[in-house]
């Protein structure tokens, strides 16, 4: 089966397999800056993941959970608070990406605004972005804007993994079945589902897991072959990044680079 670090590695770079760090011991949480487009941001020289999700689903909560500094994110009361590209810097050796919170780019075609090209071309063209953490509320089922976004990653060959967030507000059963729903509503663009997970910053569940994700991205080598024990959870699955020809689903090993490979100095 083939692993996490094989669809990851697809965008044609991303990390290097010469070290690994100790992502689940974060020692240090540096905010960087609060960027207004892909200009603004920092250079290219470390491994960002980058973490979105339509407004209120608990991405603050979330970020500050995995950094484990309770005030890192912003956590407001007001949906689409975050209005920025807001970067941190985790252990001096990989950046965090706060991205605001969609309607925005593909899921609101006729907003041309400076704010949905500065995110929509951080997703497409940051070189260094090695995965997006795509936030979904676990409470609702399906939703049509985080399904328009889903397809969105896909068809623009964007890295990604699903999380499911406030698994605590309802009972696990309730969970499940949208988990289930929202896998049924994607099934049929993929050959493979991509990999999710579960999350609760009240809960203090998925860190370990989260992080994890991050630990094994940053240490596989681009282009390693995949084995059964690279797989980063037993569930996980892996997701096609071609965006889906009519009819038909897309293959994992159909998988191609958008643009080259450059070199990375991690």
């Amino acid at each position: 089966m083939p692993s996490l670090k094989m669809v990851l590695s697809a965008r044609g770079h991303c990390c290097d397999s010469r070290a690994s760090y100790p992502i689940v011991n974060i020692s240090s949480a540096i905010f960087d800056r609060s960027a207004p487009d892909l200009a603004s941001c920092p250079d290219e020289t470390l491994p960002e993941f980058a973490f979105i999700g339509r407004s209120n689903v608990g991405k603050s909560s979330l970020l500050n959970m995995l950094s484990g500094k309770p005030d890192l994110a912003r956590v407001s009361k007001t949906p689409g608070f975050t209005k920025m590209i807001n970067v941190f810097t985790m252990n001096k050796t990989w950046r965090l990406v706060d991205l605001p919170g969609y309607g925005y780019a593909h899921v609101a075609r006729s907003d041309k605004s400076q704010f949905n090209r500065a995110v929509n071309d951080y997703l497409q063209h940051r070189a260094n972005l090695c995965c997006v953490f795509a936030l979904i509320d676990s409470s609702l089922p399906p939703q049509k804007i985080d399904l328009e976004f889903v397809k969105w990653l896909a068809r623009h060959s964007v890295p990604f993994v699903l999380v499911f967030t406030k698994t605590d507000t309802v009972t696990p059963a309730k969970v499940q079945a949208n988990i289930a729903a929202f896998k049924d509503a994607i099934s049929g663009w993929f050959e493979k589902l991509p990999a999710i997970y579960t999350c609760s910053a009240v809960a203090k569940h998925g860190r370990r897991e989260l992080l994890a994700v991050i630990d094994e991205v940053i240490a596989a080598g681009p282009g390693e072959a995949p084995t059964e024990s690279d797989e980063v959870s037993a569930d996980a699955g892996t997701s096609s990044l071609e965006p889906p020809a009519a009819g038909r689903k897309v293959k994992t090993r159909e998988v191609r680079a958008k643009r080259p490979n450059p070199a990375r100095p991690w």
